[in-house]
């Protein structure tokens, strides 16, 4: 049973009509969840919720903005990750992950990827242990630690949802890519400013940047894909 727990201060949480519109904006895009996902992906926010009471893990309150800025807006990104893995098993490394966002939501829609959250602030990686722990996934991990300062995750994909410039992604976070892995940035538009400095530092280079269609949000996404330049492929 969906647990939905909700601060008096927000909107009403109604699980039936959140189910109903999340299933509606997965079809949309080319993602179909099965009720049971559907059922984490709402417990989950639920959770989130219930700990923003206490603890700021969004600065978003209402359920409908938080159904739609978080949960789909990080399903996105579900369907490019696949096709680039072509069905595969994939480790994940989620960067600045916060409340768990895209990990938790990676982890609850594709349980064949194991998916570790890293954040500086403890009781947003304690949050996230709780969702691991309360909806069942042993594939999510989370871990309190800088990016740069934390062991070598040695993962296929590093991602960062809204956590720094590419640039400094790439200097804080790029050593935790296995050889031939990906370095992978949400964004709104397209950064080509950020592009362009990593174009100079030679260590990265953009592969390519994915247009993101959101249903029901008009703002731009995109995803920015990076991958070691060869002199530094060979090198790691």
């Amino acid at each position: 049973m969906m647990d939905t727990t909700q601060n008096p201060t927000t909107a009403p949480f109604n699980g039936a009509v959140f189910a109903a519109q999340l299933e509606t904006d997965a079809a949309k895009l080319r993602l179909p969840l099965r009720h049971a996902q559907i059922d984490a992906l709402l417990n989950y926010m639920a959770l989130m919720m219930r700990w923003n009471a206490t603890y700021n893990l969004t600065a978003i309150r209402d359920p409908q903005q938080m159904l739609l800025h978080h949960i789909v807006d990080s399903l996105t990104v579900v369907p490019e990750f696949a096709q680039r893995l072509q069905g595969g098993p994939a480790s994940f490394l989620d960067v600045g992950s916060g409340g768990g966002l895209p990990g938790v939501v990676l982890a609850i829609v594709q349980p064949e990827w194991k998916v570790c959250c890293v954040d500086a602030v403890e009781k947003k990686v304690a949050f996230v242990r709780q969702v691991a722990s309360v909806l069942k996934l042993p594939n999510l991990s989370a871990v309190h630690s800088r990016v740069e300062a934390m062991p070598l995750a040695n993962a296929d994909i590093v991602v960062s949802r809204a956590f720094a410039s590419l640039q400094d992604f790439a200097a804080l976070a790029g050593r935790h890519v296995r050889p031939g892995g990906l370095l992978t940035a949400m964004k709104g538009h397209q950064p080509d400013d950020e592009m362009a400095a990593i174009r100079d530092q030679k260590q990265w280079a953009v592969e390519g940047v994915t247009n993101l269609f959101v249903p029901r949000l008009s703002a731009q996404r995109c995803i920015v894909w990076m991958k070691r330049t060869a002199d530094n492929e060979v090198a790691s």
